[in-house]
């Protein structure tokens, strides 16, 4: 949804923006799953997030910028909890995880920062098998 609303300038930061907004890049969420299959010495969970930590307004600015657009509209947090419930909570107060487990046994991300992971998505016309080869080349699995 906020891909559509940023496409078409519509783009806006939800609540106070502060919040963190983990992101991953596909090819990424994918090679992240395959590392940890192909590792048997990593237990536990494995956060499947960048390493490249933003609030929401920085995400929220930089998936416009993608598309040449402004995220200049703002969502206050009051509309959102009535409409969206428990739910809004995932949107408003956000999750502060960091991929600790992937990086500590060598996961090297394709695309670690937002900028150049959106820049990625926004020009990339390659079938996505061509990303997930490339991610799956650079971790050796």
């Amino acid at each position: 949804m906020q891909v559509l609303s940023a496409r078409q300038g519509l783009g806006a930061v939800l609540g106070h923006g502060r919040q963190p907004a983990p992101w991953v890049h596909l090819a990424d969420a994918v090679g992240l799953v395959r590392f940890a299959m192909a590792h048997q010495t990593l237990q536990g969970p494995v956060n499947a997030m960048a390493p490249d930590a933003v609030t929401q307004a920085t995400f929220a600015q930089a998936l416009a910028a993608s598309f040449g657009r402004r995220a200049w509209l703002r969502m206050p947090g009051l509309p959102l909890r009535s409409m969206l419930g428990e739910m809004s909570t995932l949107l408003l107060d956000g999750q502060n995880a960091v991929p600790c487990a992937a990086l500590a046994h060598g996961y090297r991300f394709a695309h670690p920062q937002l900028n150049v992971a959106l820049t990625d998505l926004a020009e990339t016309q390659r079938p996505e098998s061509a990303l997930l080869t490339q991610n799956i080349s650079q971790n050796r699995l």
